[in-house]
């Protein structure tokens, strides 16, 4: 089926699968990050990631890309390396959901950023649906961040802003890097220039990890790579506009994994939150029949 003819649902689902599978990993990255520190969780991680990834590359018989392919994978993977540093450093300090719910500052920047860098128009629809995903967010947050913090958490929180301000940028870098690349190339050369760029630090910070604990790593890897190539892959089929709002279906996740691994209990402010995020998606969804446009044939 051409990209063209391709249903919007299609790529709207597999967003929606690919950020479930990312919160997945976030709440067993932050258990990782927790028990063998935020360098070490991230960069066996990412080892392990960038080997399955260039298993399929080769299995797949996929080719070296051009340089200018090499330029935005390079880019994009040394915006991400120093992101999701800070997204699970301070997911060490700050509770799961309310980490999540930080972050939905992303999808609102990136809304902008996308006219501004794709050249992609912003509609009142599209406006309305980031404000009524932000008011869910900023319920959220007004309803978990109402008692005292300790300094360790007041710097996750810092570290988690600055981390989804970045977020917004990769936004727009993962909807240009999907244009020219397959999910399979956008996956290996993202892991493989984050895991570059943190053995840089591995004769200082780098520690083997225990027996038990190359199972969670390996399945967070697996989760990881899962994620991102159901993102590069919808990204690819429909404008950034119409899948930035799939971001907030996050925090639905982050409730569920939050609570099962960590006994983080849902509140009524969660509950409308939530219930206003996942409007303001199906809002922005169904606006856009037509969202499968700008594509190159390269992109499959």
């Amino acid at each position: 089926m051409s990209h063209n003819t391709l249903k919007p649902a299609i790529p709207f689902s597999a967003a929606c699968l690919g950020i479930a599978t990312f919160a997945a990993m976030d709440a067993m990255m932050k258990g990782l990050a927790t028990e063998m520190g935020t360098y070490n969780a991230m960069l066996w991680r990412t080892g392990i990631a960038a080997l399955l990834a260039l298993s399929l590359f080769v299995l797949t018989r996929s080719t070296m890309p051009p340089r200018s392919s090499l330029k935005i994978h390079l880019w994009r993977g040394m915006v991400t390396s120093v992101m999701a540093y800070l997204f699970f450093w301070g997911l060490v300090y700050v509770p799961l959901a309310e980490a999540i719910a930080l972050s939905f500052i992303a999808p609102l920047i990136a809304l902008y950023l996308a006219t501004l860098l794709l050249g992609e128009t912003i509609g009142k629809t599209e406006v309305i649906a980031s404000i009524i995903g932000l008011a869910g967010a900023a319920v959220i947050i007004f309803g978990k961040f109402s008692g005292d913090y300790s300094a360790e958490t007041a710097k996750g929180v810092v570290a988690i802003l600055i981390s989804a301000a970045l977020y917004a940028y990769n936004l727009i870098l993962q909807r240009q890097q999907a244009l020219i690349a397959k999910p399979i190339e956008i996956s290996l050369f993202q892991n493989a220039t984050v895991v570059s760029i943190y053995l840089l630090l591995a004769p200082f910070l780098a520690v083997v990890p225990l027996a038990e604990q190359w199972p969670a790593l390996t399945l967070t890897a697996v989760l990881g790579v899962s994620s991102l190539m159901l993102l590069s892959w919808a990204y690819a089929r429909a404008e950034a506009k119409t899948l930035i709002p799939v971001e907030y279906t996050a925090f639905v996740w982050a409730s569920i994994f939050g609570w099962l691994a960590y006994d983080e209990q849902l509140t009524l402010a969660t509950l409308v939150g939530t219930a206003l995020i996942v409007f303001g998606c199906l809002l922005a969804a169904r606006q856009h029949p037509e969202a499968v446009e700008h594509v190159e044939s390269t992109a499959v």
